[in-house]
């Protein structure tokens, strides 16, 4: 009983810490993108999280560093796709939507790794509920395209910025689950940070953000809440979450991070939805709960076991390895 409740207290502990940290990153990168300069203020945040990540990955799990001249090329390739182009695209996109529709937007994801994981030599094809998922989804996403007051050049062209960050994270998400690897998960997220991180500060020195640099106390608490919180704290509760529960409740936050940013967005920053896009937001949720559900019927049950894999004790889910390949343990990691 007391390893059941110790087992409980954690499980509601990470998933709150996944659905209040990761559903507030949006209203705190809307706060960022108004006060700092863009790419740096993304590579500061990046390469600090990547560092404390790997120190976490070598000197606490006792991980070893990554050895061969392919892993490194792997998370080159994945810190390009994942931190450079998703969270920079993201990032320059936030500057023209509000918050709530960005987080909208971002739930997307979803719908492009089940289309494009029909493709490579891992490749699995659709059945005919994911297609439905994707075609309601599809559906959705255009009347979010659609915003109150009418279409706008400027942020019609940010909207899809953003569906290219999605577009970019779900290409990463899909290169890496077709490598082999001997890097620890963790310690290949921490260098993939650190990769994305140095690419986006070369950028900021070519835009030269270092002219623009402040100290302004609302950027400044956005950078460490978004350094510390999200990509550090949440992360590693997601990270517990991918060897304790199923994929069916890690999903969980794909409904429930959207309305926590449009709450905070319309509570701090007055945002608001149009008719239109409140029915978008709708038919995503639909078509994202479709997905999911398809997605939870393929994977066998989950049966409780004894111990952990670092000999600790304690009590954690005996998991299916679908739950821990790389899609799952890659998938919306670094939201946000």
């Amino acid at each position: 009983m007391r390893v059941c409740s110790r087992y409980s207290a954690k499980l509601v502990l990470c998933l709150a810490a996944v659905y209040l940290v990761w559903g507030s990153s949006f209203l705190f990168t809307k706060i960022a993108v108004s006060n700092l300069p863009i790419a740096l203020f993304f590579a500061i945040r990046f390469l600090t999280a990547g560092t404390v990540l790997a120190a976490i990955a070598r000197f606490w799990n006792k991980d070893p560093w990554p050895r061969r001249l392919t892993d490194w090329r792997h998370m080159l390739v994945a810190g390009f796709f994942m931190v450079f182009v998703n969270n920079g695209l993201n990032a320059w996109a936030m500057q023209y939507v509000p918050s709530n529709e960005s987080a909208l937007l971002n739930g997307t994801a979803a719908f492009w790794i089940a289309g494009l994981g029909v493709f490579g030599p891992r490749g699995h094809p659709l059945t005919r509920a994911a297609a439905s998922g994707l075609a309601i989804g599809f559906a959705g996403t255009v009347l979010m395209l659609v915003p109150k007051g009418g279409i706008r050049a400027a942020r019609l062209l940010a909207e899809f910025g953003a569906l290219g960050a999605c577009l970019a994270f779900a290409l990463g998400t899909l290169y890496y689950r077709s490598i082999d690897t001997s890097v620890s998960s963790l310690m290949f997220m921490a260098m993939q940070l650190l990769f994305g991180g140095l690419m986006l500060l070369g950028l900021a020195v070519l835009h030269g953000d270092w002219a623009h640099w402040n100290f302004h106390p609302p950027g400044l608490v956005a950078l460490a809440y978004l350094t510390f919180a999200s990509s550090c704290l949440a992360f590693t509760a997601y990270g517990w979450l991918l060897r304790n529960t199923t994929p069916t409740v890690i999903g969980t936050y794909s409904y429930v991070n959207p309305a926590i940013a449009a709450c905070l967005g319309w509570q701090f920053l007055h945002e608001r939805l149009s008719p239109l896009q409140l029915m978008g937001m709708l038919i995503i949720v639909i078509g994202v709960s479709i997905l999911k559900r398809e997605a939870a019927s393929q994977i066998p049950r989950l049966s409780p076991s004894r111990g952990n894999n670092n000999g600790r004790g304690g009590t954690s889910v005996a998991l299916d390895e679908n739950l821990e390949s790389p899609l799952w343990r890659k998938a919306h990691s670094l939201r946000r």
